[in-house]
């Protein structure tokens, strides 16, 4: 069973540790963003089960993180703050919020309502990240194991994450950046240059012919795209 993937956004670096630390045996994944702009982008790549949102970001106000990411997705988004009032509360349920905790937080209300929100939204990643087939290969998500003509390719872990993003979000070009931060949860270092490396073992494992790819298609000067069809 593939335990739900959990995005927390949040500028204070103790903040992030502590909900990730609570959520831990709860969830599978968790990646972390500082700031509004990273949060989009790893929401946008990552696909999460569920996003906790600060809405004291340094660059954004949080509901208008909100409000991107409930334009395409409908994950459960749970808002944690420090502000109290009635009309912030009342414009961020408006703006697409599932919930709602001011700061500072019981971590056993915060699991109780990570759960709630999680069985609310009927979320079985076992089923949502079924095994898939794209011609020789067969990507079964749920039970880890990528398998090429019937036999099993072994992947490191950033193989699997890689490949994994690439999967999820077949048919559309993924930026540098975004892989990046959905693959390695950081927002320094050289994107292209990492990527660079595990894309050409990636390709080594599952393409035909790795001199031409058919499944991961680089795209010019913007990224990657995982052309399943």
């Amino acid at each position: 069973m593939v335990r739900p993937r959990i995005l927390i956004v949040d500028d204070e670096p103790q903040i992030r540790r502590a909900v990730k630390n609570a959520l831990d045996p709860l969830v599978g994944d968790v990646v972390e963003a500082g700031d509004a702009r990273s949060g989009v982008d790893m929401a946008a790549a990552g696909r999460p089960d569920l996003v906790v949102l600060d809405l004291g970001l340094p660059d954004a106000a949080g509901v208008q993180v909100c409000r991107e990411i409930r334009k395409w997705s409908t994950a459960p988004i749970l808002v944690l703050s420090a502000r109290h009032s009635d009309q912030e509360k009342v414009t961020l349920l408006d703006a697409g919020a599932d919930d709602y905790i001011t700061k500072p937080f019981s971590t056993p209300e915060l699991v109780a309502r990570v759960r709630a929100q999680l069985r609310r939204a009927n979320i079985h990643p076992e089923s949502t990240e079924a095994a898939l087939s794209f011609g020789g290969l067969c990507v079964d998500a749920a039970r880890r194991v990528v398998t090429r003509d019937g036999a099993t390719v072994h992947l490191t872990p950033t193989e699997w994450d890689l490949l994994r993003a690439f999967v999820r979000h077949r048919g559309r070009t993924l930026t540098h950046d975004q892989l990046f931060r959905a693959v390695w949860n950081r927002s320094d270092g050289d994107p292209q240059q990492y990527l660079r490396v595990h894309v050409a073992n990636l390709r080594r494992k599952i393409e035909g012919d790795p001199l031409r790819p058919r499944l991961i298609v680089t795209e010019p000067g913007v990224g990657y795209r995982f052309d399943g069809a």
